[in-house]
């Protein structure tokens, strides 16, 4: 059913991407789908934010970020399936839907913090602004318990 399947993955949050990289494997398996895990990272190249920082710091944090990203596929996800590793940098739900498009995929599996409903309206949700804004399926994965 699906060939090409996108996870966001949150590195910062330990157990919060297991369950949507858990769930888009199971898919990737029974439909011969390849995998695409995606991880922003936060724009440092603009001008204010940049000065900040040594000229090379926003490469070799994607660098840092691109090997701890394989080290959880790697934990994460068995030799039958196939995945790639992305690092990209922006602000996160429209990276995610850039990416989306980009790649040509047809599923995003997406984890969803649990926030109460105060912290949506405040805050606002990575997850969703990601399925309000995506024009392919979204699957919600949601925390347990």
């Amino acid at each position: 059913m699906y060939k090409q399947i996108l996870v966001p993955v949150d590195l910062n949050d330990q157990g919060f991407s297991d369950k949507a990289v858990e769930l888009a494997i199971w898919q990737a398996k029974h439909s011969n789908a390849e995998i695409h895990l995606l991880t922003v990272v936060p724009g440092i190249h603009m001008s204010m934010v940049a000065s900040y920082f040594p000229k090379d710091a926003a490469k070799k944090m994607k660098l840092e970020v691109e090997q701890l990203l394989k080290q959880f596929a790697s934990q994460h996800i068995d030799d039958q399936v196939v995945y790639k590793v992305h690092v990209a940098e922006g602000k996160t739900y429209s990276t995610i839907l850039e990416y989306a498009e980009k790649l040509g995929v047809d599923l995003i599996v997406i984890p969803s913090h649990k926030r109460s409903k105060l912290n949506k309206v405040m805050l606002g949700s990575v997850a969703s602004k990601v399925v309000e804004n995506s024009t392919i399926n979204v699957l919600v994965v949601k925390p347990q318990g």
